[in-house]
């Protein structure tokens, strides 16, 4: 694993974005290379606008390719909050008709092989895999 900590904040999303590409093998396709920038922004940018707010804090973010798996976990010390406890958004509404918000981690869930949250030594820990072949 290779892990690299962030000031939480939107300015650093491209280099958190280039740490992220730094692991992921060259024959990933530009599909699937854009659906994991997609949950790593998500990811990234939630915790950026609410884990410390109104303040800023840190994400620890683990990353690793390994048996044609791409494993990065994400941690941070803010407010406690499971993502994956919110109830998926209702796709068939039309977009007036749905509530705000829910999208992006449904679309994380939908894209990644296998997304997993824990709360653990006052940290936020969310975990995505994602299988890229060779």
């Amino acid at each position: 694993m290779s892990i690299k900590c962030f000031q939480a904040t939107d300015e650093n999303m491209q280099a958190v974005s280039d740490f992220i590409h730094g692991h992921i093998p060259q024959c990933c396709s530009v599909e699937l290379l854009n659906k994991i920038d997609l949950a790593v922004e998500e990811i990234f940018v939630n915790i950026a606008h609410y884990a410390y707010k109104p303040e800023t804090g840190q994400a620890e973010i683990d990353c690793k390719f390994e048996n044609g798996t791409l494993t990065v976990v994400f941690s941070d010390s803010g407010k406690k909050f499971d993502p994956l406890a919110r109830q998926d958004p209702d796709t068939s509404l039309s977009l007036e008709e749905r509530k705000i918000g829910g999208l992006g981690i449904f679309l994380t869930k939908q894209f990644m092989d296998s997304v997993l949250y824990e709360y653990a030594d006052g940290k936020n820990i969310l975990t995505i895999e994602k299988k890229i072949e060779r």
